[in-house]
């Protein structure tokens, strides 16, 4: 792979002239960075697909190409691309439904607004997995067709597809009202009863871990009611009797949904499996009973994932806050909280409460005024990256707290040139400081330099535009590949040299 000219590719300031040179020389991996630019023509893109046979499907994807310029029987992946935007043409699905090639056809089966005897087609595969792929994206009334296949792997795929009814999410649950299933993918090709050894060693194997049948598909049938119950479409009142269910993954489906009743919540916040109570924690169909019972869990994640719920109170988060590791984050109820409540949490004598409202990117210059002054570094931290701090209250920062906050300092997107300079000499060095120093907007040349020197941060400023021109045609040379596409990127790049990189023929 020639990275130099991968980067090429991707420079914005490469003239169409030069964009044509690079086309006429390009391979594989470098098509795909051309394939990408804003800036690619539809001729120069009809060019490179005749060229370069591996980028006509993501220009397809990429609008650059129509179907006056594929021929859906030589290009027949390009034309899938196009019928997947809305863009081919409607024969064209009839030619591809009969593809010998199944993974052609199972893509085919996931484009909506196909024609009706193409999905009649479809639905009728000799290959199962088509008409599963088909069964997961359909409309409504295909899907209720699929639900009574004979293969247990299309009926999954409907309890997946959103668009099924909520009558047949129900039955698919119970398998009431449907004929039984005859076939799995299990029972396709081992001899009932089978259990598939999760440290299967044949090489041909694709079974999954631990799939088996008796004759009754038991794992396929518990991967549609675990979908089913995933299903948002699915009823509540279809799922509510699963909570007393042995399986720890059908407990963990039924966990997440937002419409579950109270008495369901409080069983499940009870269950023995942390990862149960997990997911239910940050559902925000729990009660405020539930809630402060969650909040006092022995387990991390269970309060982790309680402060990520939208409607957690105030005073349970600011609790979490002080006792557990959440991060720094904005969390969903400090995103909706009012002008009311952030001004009360940022007046809170408590530094985990004003922390947490520090994390907002929006606060009225009152508030991320104190906040930018406050005493406590993890507050600090918080607010130093908010908009609109002057390079006073900055420094002042930097003064008060040192090496804690300087990341945080050189992540203002207001942070002055003269200010990422002296935070690149910064003693002791914080070593993320160089990443977003040498991502920073104002950043200098002297700043970059020193960026240059930390090896994490040597390939992001390799690309910053304020780099001079001669110490980007050195990175080209780097021994380390990314440092080098990375300078070949850069907008600053000289015309002349970014022109003697492209061979010419």
């Amino acid at each position: 792979m020639n990275h130099v000219l991968c980067g090429l590719a991707a420079n914005v300031s490469l003239p169409s002239e030069l964009v044509d040179r690079l086309i006429a020389v390009a391979d594989a991996e470098i098509a795909a960075d051309l394939a990408h630019r804003a800036d690619l023509s539809h001729a120069q893109a009809v060019v490179l697909a005749s060229r370069v046979e591996e980028s006509a499907v993501p220009l397809a994807y990429a609008g650059l190409l129509t179907s006056a310029d594929v021929d859906p029987a030589t290009q027949p992946d390009v034309a899938l691309a196009l019928l997947a935007e809305r863009a081919g043409r409607p024969e064209w699905a009839l030619l591809l439904a009969e593809d010998p090639v199944a993974e052609r056809r199972e893509k085919l089966a996931t484009c909506s607004g196909l024609p009706l005897d193409v999905v009649e087609m479809l639905a009728a595969d000799s290959d199962v997995q088509v008409v599963a792929e088909l069964a997961l994206w359909t409309t409504p009334e295909t899907a209720t067709r699929l639900a009574a296949h004979p293969h247990a792997e299309v009926r999954r795929a409907v309890a997946a597809n959103e668009a099924t009814p909520p009558a047949v999410l129900a039955a698919l649950l119970t398998g009431e009202g449907l004929p039984p299933a005859q076939r799995c993918l299990v029972c396709d090709r081992e001899e009932t009863p089978f259990v598939h050894d999760p440290q299967c060693s044949r090489l041909d194997c694709d079974l999954a871990s631990g799939a088996s049948c008796d004759g009754s598909h038991e794992s396929t049938r518990h991967e549609t009611q675990q979908m089913a119950i995933r299903n948002p479409a699915t009823p509540a009142e279809a799922v509510v009797g699963f909570a007393g269910h042995p399986s720890l993954l059908l407990l963990w489906a039924l966990a997440g949904r937002p419409d579950l009743p109270s008495e369901v919540c409080a069983r499940l916040a009870v269950d023995s499996n942390p990862g149960v109570r997990a997911d239910l924690a940050e559902n925000p169909a729990i009660d405020d009973v539930l809630i402060h019972a969650l909040a006092t869990d022995p387990d991390h994640e269970v309060r982790r994932r309680l402060a990520h719920n939208p409607l957690v109170p105030l005073d349970v988060l600011t609790h979490l806050a002080s006792a557990t590791r959440i991060g720094a984050t904005l969390l969903p109820r400090i995103a909706s909280a009012s002008a009311d409540e952030v001004e009360k949490l940022a007046e809170s004598p408590n530094p985990a409460a004003r922390m947490l409202v520090a994390q907002r990117r929006d606060l009225s210059p009152a508030v991320r005024d104190a906040l930018a002054a406050d005493s406590d570094a993890k507050v600090a931290k918080s607010i130093a990256p908010h908009p609109g701090l002057s390079e006073g209250q900055l420094r002042t920062m930097l003064d008060r707290h040192g090496v804690r906050v300087v990341a945080k300092v050189a992540a203002n997107p207001d942070a002055t040139a003269a200010l990422l300079e002296d935070l690149a000499r910064h003693e002791p060095s914080v070593q993320k400081a160089f990443r977003e120093i040498a991502r920073h907007r104002n950043a200098s040349a002297p700043a970059l330099l020193a960026c240059l020197a930390d090896a994490r941060a040597r390939p992001i400023a390799a690309s910053h535009a304020a780099l001079p021109p001669p110490i980007i045609e050195e990175l080209l040379t780097d021994p380390d590949w990314r440092v080098a596409e990375a300078a070949a990127t850069n907008p600053s790049l000289s015309l002349a040299v970014m022109s003697d990189l492209i061979p010419r023929l």
